[in-house]
């Protein structure tokens, strides 16, 4: 019989997530992986399989996240453009860190090798369009914005500028030029 694990797979899933955006999935060791987490190899490869298998746990957990926030976000009443600004903002990562999105990061360096990855990243920015074009179609139903957009259209552009002020908050730059960016792109619908 062997050892209770000492440890909470969740929190641990947490710390795996945050090592690899630091570092990437190719920078990051199994090793390094044990040391973040507070375990062994022994015990890190029992609980989670591989690296890999916990880096897709990692990918999904965060894709939960933002889709939690996404949905508590426009869930409220009110106007929806200062919502598409901050979540925007959020998803971008501007002024939060310089580290851009952790999907983002993962599509860029595996997406094309590994199939486990390009389908949770697809699926994350396919949720996202959604929600963006739900709250599109409410900012039109309201008055907010013109109708003159197709609203799925423009949550497509504004999907491509997350991911796309993603890898610019990575490779650095002022913060305040992102935020105007955003705020040009949400004032045009």
């Amino acid at each position: 019989m062997g050892r209770p694990m000492q440890f909470e797979t969740g929190a641990a899933v947490d710390k795996a997530m945050d090592l690899f955006w630091r570092q990437g999935y190719a920078g990051t060791t199994p090793q390094e992986l044990a040391s973040e987490l507070g375990i062994g190899k022994g015990s890190l490869y029992n609980t989670f399989e591989s690296k890999h298998a916990l880096f897709t746990r990692a990918l999904r957990r965060y894709s939960e996240r933002r889709l939690e926030y996404l949905t508590d976000l426009f869930s409220a009443a009110g106007p929806i453009g200062p919502r598409l600004k901050g979540a925007m903002i959020v998803l971008a990562g501007i002024g939060e860190h310089q580290r851009g999105c952790v999907m983002v990061n993962a599509a860029a360096e595996l997406g094309p090798a590994d199939d486990d990855v390009n389908r949770i990243a697809d699926d994350l920015f396919t949720q996202i369009e959604a929600v963006f074009r739900l709250a599109i179609e409410r900012g039109q139903e309201s008055g907010e914005f013109g109708v003159d957009r197709v609203a799925g259209t423009a949550a497509s552009q504004l999907l491509a500028s997350v991911i796309g002020l993603s890898v610019l908050v990575k490779a650095g730059g002022p913060p305040e030029r992102f935020g105007a960016v955003v705020d040009g792109i949400v004032d045009s619908l």
